[in-house]
């Protein structure tokens, strides 16, 4: 890594749906790089309600105006999009020792793949229990409180959970 040059960080994720602790997560990670990339990934393990647009739609609204900051779609190996990209880190959120697990994992696979390092930031109490999975089987059983939802993700986010499970009809948690 060249002094010369803006140091770029990766934040990726699926954010199905962005919560208010990826915010959080996206703003604190500004502070550690130049230039930061919200990574919208796929992941074979999850079945994603919105899809990769809606999910880079979501989040422009409700980042667009921060400076130095790029939302982008991947498919693949995040060690991999990480280079393609040419950045110089990863930006990762531990909620509690059960992502801490995870995510050392994860982090020491991409060093040995990629030599890409990453970057650990603690999860703000107010959102250390909030997970997409949760909050979309939240609404799928019945929770359509825009107010109440706007606890976990921002007002206009809850509407499109909401409009979307009503479309899709109640998705199986199970499946989530």
């Amino acid at each position: 890594m060249s002094p010369d040059r803006p140091k770029k960080g990766v934040f990726p994720g699926t954010f199905d749906p962005i919560t208010h602790g990826h915010i959080d997560i996206i703003k604190r990670g500004m502070r550690l790089v130049d230039q930061l990339i919200v990574a919208v990934g796929h992941n074979p393990e999850k079945k994603a309600l919105f899809t990769p647009e809606e999910r880079i739609e979501m989040i422009h609204e409700l980042i667009g105006d921060l400076p130095r900051v790029t939302v982008k779609a991947y498919q693949g190996l995040t060690a991999e999009f990480v280079q393609e990209v040419g950045a110089d880190l990863i930006v990762r959120g531990i909620r509690d020792n059960v992502d801490l697990h995870f995510e050392l994992q994860q982090a020491n696979i991409n060093l040995a793949i990629s030599g890409v390092e990453t970057v650990f930031l603690l999860t703000r109490d107010q959102f250390a229990l909030t997970s997409s999975t949760y909050i979309k089987q939240i609404v799928a059983l019945g929770m359509n409180d825009v107010e109440r939802l706007s606890r976990l993700v921002p007002p206009q986010v809850a509407q499109r959970l909401r409009d979307k499970i009503g479309q899709e009809g109640l998705i199986d948690g199970a499946g989530l």
